[in-house]
């Protein structure tokens, strides 16, 4: 029987997060390295996009279903992966370092005895081995490790690993697996989110302010700044402990790790904690009147100057762009 690799699918109200398409994406990479069979596995009731997977490399999707699971649940997530999991004897899975990744992944490892590698930014096979890469440190350094248990589990930064589209035509196999009884002692009972307001976690262009803000009415400038990128809004935790900025927001060591194509610091010094939720973007752009910042340090271009001048004058010149 082939060794099975399980790439687990995160949804929200019926669609595929696009963490999903990466963790897929990744799951075929290394599947092929390793001569393992892939599995694409997702809990939840009605999900519509699924033949959307087949496109990053894996064409057998396992989609567990009941009505009681519309919202996550640890518990009955838990049960239903870790039972396939040792059904099919898999040997490695793949999660999505999101929030709901975080809970699950470790609760799954515990389930079915394996090693567990997290918020990793580079998984490559080596010598029949897969090596991670993960930041320690507070993101100051970076740590190549394997896991020498029989079964492994990984989850990957999001933003990190973008989904790379199969050159081959797959055709979806979709087995859905109806679940009689479920063990739904914790549970999800309702999510409320900010209308038309982006994720920082999942969003392409994240414009983040701080304490060189000066109070939370000054805010706007960074709101119109995003608006005219297209971007979410972020803060530092200085500007969330304060009462600026609501949790959802935080970027950084205990708010969320970002990975964008682009990120925006506005009147952010770069505190240590902060610089390791978003040190991994690919462009990062510092405005700070302090020219000896620490954000300077991981910035690729910057602006020494007053943000509430420079921020009105750069929100004015992206609109005029987009306008032309």
């Amino acid at each position: 029987m082939a060794k099975k690799l399980l790439a687990f699918l995160e949804q929200r109200d019926g669609k595929l997060k696009r963490a999903a398409f990466e963790v897929v994406s990744v799951a075929s990479r290394i599947s092929k390295d390793l001569g393992l069979d892939p599995e694409a596995i997702i809990v939840g009731n009605n999900v519509d996009n699924l033949d959307d997977v087949t496109k990053y490399g894996i064409s057998k999707i396992i989609h567990f279903k009941n009505d009681s699971l519309n919202n996550y649940s640890t518990t009955a997530y838990t049960e239903i992966i870790s039972n396939y999991a040792n059904e099919v004897s898999a040997d490695y899975l793949i999660f999505s370092n999101t929030a709901l990744g975080k809970d699950l992944a470790p609760h799954v490892a515990v389930q079915i005895d394996a090693g567990i590698l997290v918020d990793c930014t580079k998984l490559e096979v080596t010598g029949n081995e897969v090596i991670a890469t993960r930041p320690i440190y507070a993101g100051k350094a970076l740590l190549d490790v394997k896991l020498t248990s029989d079964k492994k589990i990984f989850t990957i930064r999001t933003n990190v690993f973008k989904p790379a589209a199969s050159e081959n035509n797959i055709t979806a196999e979709v087995e859905e697996k109806e679940l009689a009884s479920i063990n739904n002692k914790t549970r999800v009972v309702e999510i409320k989110k900010s209308e038309g307001k982006l994720d920082v976690a999942e969003a392409d262009i994240i414009v983040s302010g701080g304490r060189g803000l000066k109070g939370p009415e000054n805010f706007y400038l960074v709101e119109e700044l995003a608006e005219s990128f297209g971007a979410a809004v972020g803060a530092s935790r200085a500007a969330v402990d304060a009462g600026w900025r609501p949790h959802r927001e935080q970027v950084g060591q205990t708010g969320k790790t970002v990975s964008p194509t682009l990120y925006v610091a506005c009147g952010i010094s770069g505190a240590i904690q902060h610089l390791a939720g978003m040190s991994s973007s690919k462009y990062i752009i510092a405005i700070n009147k302090d020219k000896d910042a620490p954000i300077f340090s991981v910035a690729d271009f910057g602006i020494a100057g007053d943000a509430f001048e420079i921020l009105p004058a750069l929100t004015k010149e992206i609109k005029k762009i987009k306008s032309q």
